[in-house]
């Protein structure tokens, strides 16, 4: 495997930083997640300028000039020999003293992996996922804004762990207000009196660049979008409820702490909107 650092590729062996990086002391970076289908990478523009956005947000200049990301993350493709692959950018604040001050850091550290895209086992979309509402409540934006793609996951990471070993496939987080945020990497959507319902970014999620595309799809077929604070009480009453993130696309909900949503099955608005997204996937393909 060849792994861009810095400024070059090399072997996944070479590929080292230092344990004064302050990504790995702190979290202090930003990350983007893409996926490539047979070597066009989907939404490329989109994630490269909320990698950007992120940057701004936490006053982090990336080295790489913006216009030659699109050539890296293709050699990084090719080096590899992949087609369908899962790529991951990762900046962070870079090495320095120990200490808060970002001014200690001189430089960013900046590392893309390219691997082999693992798909989500088929039965996942044909009989859905089971989710659990955390007690893991996500962060309050106004202590650390959703709008930042960044490296300090914990908050998620814990409300992962709750959702694992209650045996679901993830957890919905609630915001302060109790009200339905997003999942621990996924937005969530859910069908209510024929219209198509998802969290509003004022609840403080993140902007999903795939949850983008399929508020898109919907309103080109014609479906009332609502984007709202929702109870979790939402989710009893919905019949339909679905998953969005760049790798698993569209993924259908089963059930919501052990009770059934709708029927249980993959309701009409899920199959068509990912039938929709999968026959004009080549529309959002670089």
């Amino acid at each position: 495997m060849w792994i861009f650092l810095n400024d070059r590729f090399v072997k996944r062996e070479d590929a080292l930083i230092s344990v004064f990086d302050h990504g790995f002391l702190y979290g202090d970076g930003i990350y983007e997640t893409l996926r490539a289908y047979d070597g066009r990478i989907f939404m490329l523009t989109q994630h490269l300028a909320r990698l950007q956005r992120s940057a701004r947000l936490i006053g982090l200049d990336i080295p790489i000039p913006e216009k030659d990301w699109p050539s890296l993350l293709g050699d990084a493709i090719a080096r590899n020999t992949l087609h369908d692959a899962y790529l991951r950018i990762t900046v962070s604040r870079g090495t320095g003293e120990i200490g808060l001050d970002p001014g200690l850091c001189p430089k960013p550290t900046v590392v893309v992996i390219a691997k082999p895209f693992q798909a989500y086992p088929p039965h996942l979309f044909t009989q859905g996922v089971s989710l659990i509402t955390t007690s893991v409540h996500r962060n309050l934006a106004t202590a650390l804004s959703p709008q930042i793609k960044s490296l300090n996951f914990l908050n998620n990471i814990l409300a992962k762990q709750e959702a694992t070993k209650a045996g679901a496939f993830d957890g919905i987080m609630l915001n302060a207000e109790g009200r339905l945020t997003e999942c621990t990497t996924s937005n969530i959507f859910f069908v209510q009196h024929g219209a198509l319902c998802t969290p509003s970014v004022a609840c403080g999620i993140l902007d999903g660049i795939t949850r983008e595309v399929v508020l898109t799809l919907a309103r080109e077929q014609g479906l009332k979008t609502e984007e709202s604070a929702y109870t979790p009480e939402a989710l009893r009453q919905a019949e339909e409820c679905f998953l969005t993130n760049t790798t698993m696309e569209i993924m259908p909900v089963r059930d919501v702490d052990q009770h059934l949503v709708g029927s249980g099955n993959p309701g009409p608005v899920t199959l068509s909107l990912h039938k929709q997204f999968r026959a004009i996937l080549d529309r959002f393909l670089s």
